[in-house]
């Protein structure tokens, strides 16, 4: 045996989505309902462990071997799942370095992350059934007691036979159509080495991170008494019975003179700043209460296994565009800074659940509490956590697929890139704290939002005019940048135009380290690491000023797979993304 292709149907009361799968397993009543597989890429067949098949001897072998490859459709899913069903304790699990998943091999071509929207977009012939989410709905999780089903809480196959019949099908088909996926895909494998790095991921995913749950509980609860006094305090200022009700909150502004057509974050901030004081209070409460401080401590509660450690944080190749990682349940890749001075000591306050204390020191207890989220993940006793990040990440690696030589030697002396940005546009010496300081924040706005192409409208949308830019000023902002950074501008157009070549002519072309080339109904760029961004079924198509630009196919702004237009500075912003997390992975 070569190769074993798996998919699995499952039962769990534990809520996989917010919790994951790691904490899914533990759950007492789990259990696996339905194994289909296939041996090196033959028939598939189905175990019915649920009315007392049995899987196979040798293929409980193949499934423990470091020798045989085993292919599923998310194959952490099945890893995690198969690795409790074999009786391996919180911690250990099965090693994924024999492991492949055709979700990744997917993702690795632009498809979607879903094992429907793969089948639809290549148009399988044995496909996803339609019925399968009324299935898992029906066998998969806990069913609310009626009279009808005699107050029963679960649905098991003796409930309905014809269903049941039905769910195997829909076991089948799965790994059928894993197994035809990966038959078209294999025009377009993976790279050993990107494999490699699926591998480690998982290694780090299957570690998890150990959390303070005591902070935890202690924040959860402290948020709860502090919400309860703000609603209070402002039900005693307005007499409204729901204060953080929009629609009453915006009918007594109105009362009070002032009208507001939102009560959004930016909108709250500034009426604070031009309301009289008892409006100003009011809104700085009311502002306290939208904030959702406890979201990710309720999320660290719900993926925590029973060693306290959170797992599956991180999915591989979550971004397919790029191929960068994203963030899951917790959503670490996006945690609130912390600028409380004695951090410690109050760590150790909100610990004691001592909120009076807490309430003496801070204003904002929600606030406080946001603060102190990054310090629920802790080391393990004996060990500390060494914290880094990479400096203007995306800013370095533009400047050097360009060959824009001035950037580079700013960041090779260690200077300041706003500064120095804003000394070559405007010709006079600029120092962050010192002379012409006032147009480091022109030099700053025009980093943040001129490097991808943006023109007027990104300088907006990135705060311009909020952060005192008069709007006449911005057009000559976007040409002075780009005349500082004319490298930078014709890397845009150089990528646009052999982009443009391949899909037009199939014309394979090499340039900045890249290559780019198409092959069968798919327009490919090469990084410097070696591995490649792909476009769904490119063509031709035009611009909104008329001009010749790529479509491609692919999850747009909607979450739906349509098709996106694309040019030159949007391909730059692709690459150069993608290479920042090649160097990350790399790393």
């Amino acid at each position: 045996m070569n190769t074993l292709s798996i998919d699995i149907e499952t039962y769990s009361s534990a809520p996989l989505k917010k919790c994951g799968v790691y904490r899914y397993v533990e759950s007492e009543d789990f259990e696996i309902l339905l194994f289909s597989y296939s041996v090196d890429k033959e028939e598939v067949k189905v175990v019915d462990l649920a009315q007392g098949q049995r899987i196979p001897d040798e293929i409980i072998r193949a499934i423990k071997s470091e020798e045989v490859i085993k292919w599923a459709f998310n194959a952490t899913f099945e890893r995690i799942c198969l690795s409790r069903y074999l009786g391996l304790p919180t911690g250990e699990y099965l090693n994924p370095k024999s492991w492949r998943c055709s979700m990744i091999h997917s993702a690795t071509l632009g498809l979607p992350l879903s094992l429907e929207g793969v089948s639809a977009i290549l148009n399988l012939e044995k496909g996803k059934m339609e019925e399968g989410r009324d299935l898992i709905k029906y066998f998969s999780v806990p069913c609310r007691p009626t009279k009808a089903n005699f107050g029963r809480t679960r649905n098991m196959p003796h409930h309905n036979l014809d269903k049941w019949d039905l769910f195997k099908e829909y076991n089948k088909r799965d790994t059928e159509a894993e197994l035809e996926i990966e038959k078209r895909l294999e025009k377009y494998p993976v790279p050993s080495f990107l494999w490699d790095e699926y591998h480690t991921s998982e290694e780090i995913n299957d570690r998890g991170v150990l959390i303070d749950m005591d902070l935890v509980d202690a924040a959860i609860e402290m948020d709860n008494i502090a919400r309860n006094k703000i609603r209070a305090d402002l039900r005693t200022l307005t007499d409204l019975e729901n204060p953080n009700s929009t629609l009453q909150m915006k009918s007594w502004l109105s009362g009070s003179g002032i009208s507001v057509t939102s009560l959004d974050k930016k909108a709250t901030s500034a009426l604070i700043k031009d309301s009289p004081e008892g409006i100003k209070e009011v809104l700085a409460l009311r502002s306290q209460l939208a904030k959702s401080s406890v979201a990710k401590y309720q999320a660290m509660k719900s993926a925590a296994c029973s060693d306290s450690r959170a797992r599956g944080m991180f999915q591989f190749y979550g971004a397919n565009r790029t191929g960068r990682f994203a963030g899951r349940i917790i959503q670490m890749q996006n945690l609130p800074q912390n600028h409380l001075a004695n951090l410690k000591e109050t760590r150790c306050l909100v610990k004691n659940r001592d909120y009076d204390a807490l309430s003496l020191l801070y204003e904002d207890i929600p606030s406080t509490l946001s603060q102190l989220i990054r310090t629920s993940f802790i080391p393990k006793d004996g060990t500390r956590f060494i914290v880094s990040d990479y400096s203007a990440i995306e800013a370095r690696v533009l400047a050097w697929l360009s060959g824009e030589r001035w950037r580079l030697d700013v960041f090779k002396d260690g200077g300041d890139i706003y500064s120095a940005s804003a000394s070559q546009m405007f010709k006079v010496p600029v120092e962050k704290h010192g002379v012409n300081a006032h147009l480091r924040q022109k030099g700053k706005i025009a980093e943040l939002a001129l490097g991808y192409g943006g023109s007027v409208g990104a300088l907006t949308a990135m705060g311009a005019l909020e952060m005192g830019l008069e709007e006449e000023e911005l057009p000559h902002l976007v040409n002075a940048w780009r005349n500082t950074n004319p490298n930078i501008v014709k890397f845009w157009w150089d990528v646009d135009k052999a982009a443009l070549d391949a899909v037009k002519y199939k014309i394979k072309s090499s340039l900045y380290s890249l290559t780019f080339y198409y092959k069968s109904g798919m327009l490919f760029i090469t990084l410097p690491s070696g591995r490649n961004l792909s476009y769904v079924k490119p063509r031709l198509g035009k611009n909104q000023f008329g001009g010749d630009c790529i479509t491609y196919e692919g999850v747009g702004s909607t979450k739906k797979w349509e098709r996106i237009n694309t040019y030159g500075p949007k391909l730059v912003e692709n690459i150069v993304q993608a290479t920042s997390r090649d160097l990350l992975a790399h790393a």
